[in-house]
């Protein structure tokens, strides 16, 4: 199993959020099933960096998950780990040309009849790229873009 996650997976993983749990028991099954290492490139780290932060406000708001700038710090400080350390994450760096181009060629075929945004699209485009097979996500669009693009949600 290839995996990739998008960036709402990882920061279910980091964070104690909604599907937490879930994204716990999907990552160790991945595991558990030698799985590669799941990609994390530069729109993962500038994404995770403001989610976590995003949780902070949101969380101030009312109506969501208290998140405080603590264990968003901490979160972060997880993360950067976990991708130096290199056991179940790596650096991926999918080719800016080949980025450019899948890209462009997938939402032609799919952003106007089904509305997909462009984080959607980035990661999903980023999976097929770096050679996914599965795609991790809670955002139910970007689930939807990845099994249209032939990769199998979840675990």
């Amino acid at each position: 199993m290839k995996p990739y996650a998008d960036t709402n997976f990882f920061t279910r993983l980091y964070l104690d959020l909604p599907e937490s749990a879930e994204a716990d028991q999907w990552l160790a099954a991945a595991r558990s099933g030698n799985a590669s290492p799941v990609p994390v490139t530069w729109l993962h780290r500038m994404e995770l960096v403001n989610a976590f932060e995003f949780s902070v406000w949101l969380g101030r708001q009312g109506g969501h998950p208290f998140v405080s700038a603590q264990q968003a710090a901490v979160a972060l400080a997880t993360f950067g780990e976990d991708v130096g350390g290199g056991t179940f994450l790596r650096v991926a760096r999918p080719d800016s040309s080949a980025l450019e181009a899948v890209f462009e060629e997938t939402s032609l075929r799919h952003t106007a009849r089904h509305g997909f945004r462009t984080y959607d699209l980035l990661h999903v485009v980023s999976a097929r790229i770096l050679g996914c097979d599965h795609f991790f996500s809670f955002d139910l669009r970007a689930r939807k873009l990845a099994a249209l693009e032939g990769l199998k949600v979840g675990v």
